[in-house]
C-alpha cells in the first residue's frame, strides 16, 4: 500500500483529488492533507509518504520551495492552475502534472503513471533533478531562498545576501542577520542567480556584487574582494576576470 499526502491551499481543491483518490483505495492510503507548505513540510518529515499531489503557488512558501526543504522527497504529481510555472520541469522530471480543472480520467492517468513507475527511478533522485530544472526555466523561484533554522523556515531576499560559500555538501548563504546551510551546490546557485548581480569569484565563493567595497591584489595572480561587511573573499585569476567582466573594468 503507497501512502500519500495532499497539499494545497484550496479546500474544493483538496477535496477533488480525495473524491478521485477513492478509485485507488486498494493501492494508495490518503494519510493527510495540509493547507500551506509549512504544514506540507512536517507532514512529509513525519509521515515519509510515496507520493504528493502538490499545488506550486501557495501562501507563504511555494510548492517547489518546500520540496527544497525535504532531505528525502517523495515522488510528486503537481495539481496546478499555473501552466506557466516550469512545464518543462514537470515532463522531464516529476511524475506528471495535472492542470487545474482536471478531470478524473486525466487525474487516473497521472496516478496510474505513478504506480508503473514507482519502481525505476528512486523517487528523491527524480525530484531533485526536477528543482534543478524548475529553477532554470522560472525566475521568480530565483529571487528568494528558502532555508530551514531548526524547526523553522526563513525566508532571505536574493536582495539580503552578501556572498555564498561551499560548505561540503551544503552551501552557506551569509547575510547581515547571519550564516544558513542551503542543501544545494555551488552549481546551482551559480546557474540561478542573476550573473548581473552574482558572480562566482572562487570555487568556494559567489559574491554578490553590490557588496564589494574594493578588490586588492593577493599573491601570484590572485586577489582578495573587500566586502562592506569587512568580509575578506578569495578571488581566483578566473574569477577576476569574471569580476572585470562585471564591473566594467
Amino acid at each position: 500500500m503507497r501512502r500519500a499526502l495532499i497539499i494545497d491551499d484550496e479546500p474544493l481543491a483538496r477535496m477533488v483529488v480525495m473524491e478521485y483518490l477513492l478509485d485507488f483505495k486498494d493501492e494508495i492510503e490518503l494519510i493527510q492533507e495540509c493547507n500551506d507548505g509549512f504544514e506540507g513540510l512536517k507532514a512529509i518529515q513525519q509521515y515519509q509518504p510515496d507520493l504528493v499531489f502538490l499545488d506550486i503557488q501557495m501562501p507563504k512558501i511555494t510548492g517547489f520551495e518546500m520540496l527544497e526543504l525535504v532531505e528525502q522527497p517523495p515522488a510528486v504529481i503537481f495539481a496546478t492552475a499555473f501552466d506557466e510555472y516550469a512545464i518543462k520541469a514537470f515532463e522531464a522530471h516529476a511524475v506528471d502534472y495535472l492542470l487545474k480543472p482536471f478531470s478524473k480520467d486525466r487525474f487516473n492517468k497521472a496516478v496510474e503513471k505513478f504506480l508503473a513507475s514507482s519502481s525505476q527511478k528512486p523517487a528523491a533522485k527524480q525530484t531533485e533533478e526536477l528543482l534543478e530544472t524548475a529553477a532554470a526555466h522560472s525566475p521568480s523561484q530565483n529571487e528568494r531562498i528558502v532555508v530551514k533554522t531548526g524547526t523553522k523556515v526563513k525566508i532571505i531576499p536574493v536582495a539580503d545576501v552578501e556572498y555564498l560559500q561551499a560548505d561540503d555538501d551544503y552551501v552557506s548563504v551569509i547575510t547581515k542577520e547571519g550564516s544558513y546551510l542551503k542543501n544545494k551546490t555551488m552549481s546551482f546557485f551559480e546557474q540561478t542567480l542573476d550573473p548581473r548581480y552574482f558572480v562566482r569569484v572562487h570555487r568556494s565563493y559567489i559574491i554578490a556584487i553590490q557588496q564589494i567595497t574594493r578588490i586588492d591584489p593577493y599573491e601570484k595572480d590572485a586577489h582578495l574582494a573587500i566586502l562592506k561587511s569587512g568580509a575578506k573573499i578569495p578571488v581566483s585569476k578566473t574569477g577576476y576576470v569574471k569580476l572585470k567582466q562585471v564591473l566594467g573594468i
